[in-house]
């Protein structure tokens, strides 16, 4: 008898959660990394998401942490498009975000109901403004308990 799938909950993370995961494999994220392999969670992004986490990577202070690592960008890129499911840009939500660059996390994640996970200040100052629309706003992720 096959044990059941577990539920998948969407998550929604920044572009600096991105790289502690794929990129510097920060300890803090291995809950993360975790719930992704298991399919517990599904992991949206949009091609702008990609793009910035592109832009990033190619900037250079960026090529020490990949050298060290072994890595080139298109390395992290390649893990991404592994982890991430592509979803249409959402439209804009209600909530206005301080930095403009956040706002698509935002949008995504109140449009598919998600969990956002950031560091930004500026997204984090929104927690209590995204809860009544169902998005947990944290700056890295616990599994909910059983």
């Amino acid at each position: 008898m096959n044990a059941a799938a577990p539920p998948q909950h969407a998550v929604v993370i920044d572009t600096n959660i991105v790289l502690d995961l794929l990129l510097f494999a920060d300890p803090s994220t291995q809950a993360l990394r975790a719930a992704l392999d298991a399919g517990a969670l599904a992991w949206l992004a949009t091609d702008a998401m990609r793009g910035e986490l592109q832009r990033v990577l190619d900037y250079p202070a960026m090529r020490t942490p990949l050298s060290a690592r072994g890595l080139l960008a298109t390395d992290v890129l390649q893990r991404y498009d592994r982890s991430a499911r592509l979803r249409p840009a959402a439209p804009a939500c209600g909530v206005r975000c301080s930095d403009p660059h956040d706002q698509p996390f935002i949008d995504l994640a109140v449009a598919h109901r998600a969990r956002l996970l950031s560091k930004d200040k500026a997204v984090l100052h929104l927690r209590r403004r995204l809860a009544p629309l169902a998005v947990m706003v944290a700056p890295g992720f616990r599994p909910s308990p059983a």
